[in-house]
């Protein structure tokens, strides 16, 4: 009779973390690289409140908003568009360098070592949703089931408090990284350097060819560069871009039949197309900016805004106005604009583009065009002014 042998019990491995030792993985880099981020991120916040408070400004706003000067939103939009497609490649560089930490072992050594750790999650999360889903908004694809503006709103205060929290946190050691030769660290060898450096030069090429393939569609002297920018700024229907057509509205031509202008005011009035176009015209020439970042400059002429909130009975520099579109539906389907914007004289219901009737994606019969205005505010195909 032979005796069976006892089978080997087979142990699993014990874990042993990831070795990396690359030497651009320290404090310095991330540091030197944390400087350009920061900047991007405060750009993009402030930036991020002006395009917001303009959007949806809060009741005791409405009538403190400047329509001038005319250029205002075209620059703080293009800069937040431009910044925040920075901001992804510095984003990527700076989780490169840091991103041993992830697997320091073992992963919570005290209270204040878990807490640190919490916050450095959610300063990642929300920077990266932060950074793509703005991507994705430019490009108007929405693969969420959240309305955008208000998330994006809300996170970017998380992730400009976990920011300063951040800095707060490491402070001494962001101090003692900042210069080249910050007191109390040691000399670096000379091929850490030069390779450090090759690295934040290729990181500055790297945000530099971005910002030249993006920023035409905002900064139109550049824009036979724009190759990466979701738009151009001379494709569409009159030479100018098209966000929200007539068919994505709900609006035909056919659904137009007599179109009548309402204006509701104290002596309210109804005017036809040819009533409109018998009052005196007035040419102006103003940016249509959009959040996504494009913008451009045509000749718009119509009347002005205020002469129809006269004529409907408001008193001149107190009215606000309420406009309503023919559009179905839609969160913008109603405006209300200041009376600041109201009483401008640039701000005009458009009857013409460039010189030639609007088209039906560019809101005919009559659409609003006023400065320094969101474009998603500059309301088409208006069929009612309410003086308010």
């Amino acid at each position: 009779m032979t005796s069976r042998m006892p089978r080997p019990r087979f142990a699993p491995p014990p874990f042993r973390p990831p070795v990396l030792s690359g030497r651009l993985h320290d404090a310095r880099t991330a540091t030197a690289v944390g400087r350009w981020l920061g900047a991007a991120f405060a750009v993009c916040f402030a930036t991020g409140l002006v395009s917001h408070y303009l959007q949806h400004p809060p009741g005791w706003l409405a009538d403190l908003l400047p329509s001038r000067p005319v250029w205002g939103y075209r620059l703080s939009q293009g800069l937040h568009i431009a910044t925040g497609l920075a901001a992804i490649v510095l984003l990527l560089v700076k989780l490169w360098a840091v991103y041993p930490r992830l697997f320091v072992w073992p992963p919570v050594r005290s209270v204040r070592h878990a807490l640190e750790r919490l916050s450095v999650a959610v300063l990642v999360a929300t920077a990266v949703f932060q950074v793509f889903s703005g991507l994705l908004n430019i490009a108007e694809w929405y693969p969420w089931p959240f309305s955008f503006v208000p998330v994006h709103f809300a996170v970017a205060w998380i992730a400009a408090g976990s920011i300063l929290l951040h800095i707060a946190v490491k402070a001494p050691e962001i101090r003692a990284h900042w210069g080249r030769r910050s007191p109390g660290t040691r000399e670096l060898p000379a091929e850490d350097v030069r390779d450090r450096r090759s690295l934040l030069l290729g990181m500055g090429a790297a945000v530099g060819v971005v910002t030249l393939t993006t920023v035409g569609q905002t900064l139109t002297p550049l824009k036979a560069l724009d190759l990466l920018a979701p738009r151009h700024p001379d494709h569409g229907p009159q030479g100018l871009p098209v966000n929200r057509t007539a068919a994505a509205a709900g609006v035909s031509e056919r659904g137009l039949g007599e179109w009548r202008l309402e204006v509701v005011g104290p002596r309210p009035c109804t005017l036809t197309l040819d009533a409109l176009r018998a009052l005196p015209q007035t040419h102006v020439r103003l940016p249509i900016a959009c959040v996504e970042g494009w913008s451009v400059a045509a000749d718009w002429a119509g009347i002005r805004v205020r002469e129809l909130i006269q004529r409907a009975g408001g008193r001149p520099g107190t009215a606000a106005l309420r406009v309503t579109s023919l559009e179905v539906s839609g969160a913008y389907r109603v405006m209300e604009m200041g009376a600041d914007y109201a009483e401008d004289p640039l701000t005009l219901l458009a009857l013409t583009l460039n010189g030639q009737t609007l088209s039906l994606d560019h809101g005919f019969p009559a659409r609003i065009i006023a400065p320094n205005r969101p474009g998603v505010l500059q309301t088409k195909w208006v069929h009612r002014l309410e003086v308010l």
